[in-house]
């Protein structure tokens, strides 16, 4: 089990503004990881660091081997060809099918055969139970559906790393508990998950690390 994500005395800035200070931790290979606090405390921002959307101002930061405080920008999407966003607003292009919702990313990240690209797509569609839902349109689902098609966009590139910013968020309590179900579930094959939510039910009923963003600290 190595170490995928290391923090030390990081401070994290939006628009001159400090954020989050002093923020220190480690995360490890299939571990699953709960980030609370309230609206506005900062939880997306540290989740936006990790795949450099916000850069890191002070401090050390790694991710898998790839420093951040040092990124160049030509090595941004091969760090994130390693790590698996999940959105709240799920981030499907609406204009085509789930199919070809996948079949886009595969493009972008490189992926060339057109056999090796259905064997993924198919895989990643079974393993979140939506293998008879590839020809849907995003309109034509419930959220629940299309968050889960998210997650397996999300899992298409074999990612050490997850990152769900408030997966649920726009979800009802029944199908929330089944996407983090989903979510605990892609932990224990051995990829991490960073969860950020602000829903404390579920992280009682499906318990994880718990990490709190409060007073612009990480608790």
């Amino acid at each position: 089990m190595g170490t995928i994500v290391k923090y030390r005395d990081v401070e994290i800035l939006r628009q001159e503004h400090i954020v989050l200070k002093n923020v220190s931790f480690d995360i490890n290979d299939g571990e699953f990881l709960y980030l609370i606090g309230k609206v506005g405390s900062g939880k997306s921002s540290l989740l936006k660091s990790m795949y450099c959307e916000i850069p890191i101002n002070t401090g050390s930061a790694q991710v898998f081997d790839y420093d951040l405080t040092k990124m160049k920008r030509k090595a941004i999407p091969m760090l994130r060809r390693e790590i698996g966003i999940v959105f709240q607003d799920f981030q499907l292009l609406t204009d085509r099918n789930v199919y070809d919702n996948l079949r886009f990313v595969l493009d972008a990240t490189g992926w060339k055969k057109r056999e090796e690209k259905d064997e993924r797509i198919e895989e990643v569609l079974k393993q979140v139970g939506m293998l008879n839902k590839s020809y849907k349109m995003p309109h034509e689902l419930s959220g629940g559906e299309q968050q889960r098609i998210v997650i397996a966009r999300a899992l298409l590139n074999k990612p050490r790393l997850i990152l769900a910013d408030e997966p649920t968020g726009n979800l009802d309590p029944a199908t929330s508990e089944q996407i983090v179900n989903h979510l605990h579930e892609i932990a224990k094959n051995g990829t991490a998950v960073v969860m950020a939510t602000h829903n404390l039910a579920l992280v009682e009923q499906f318990p994880g690390r718990v990490l709190r963003c409060e007073d612009k600290q990480l608790v």
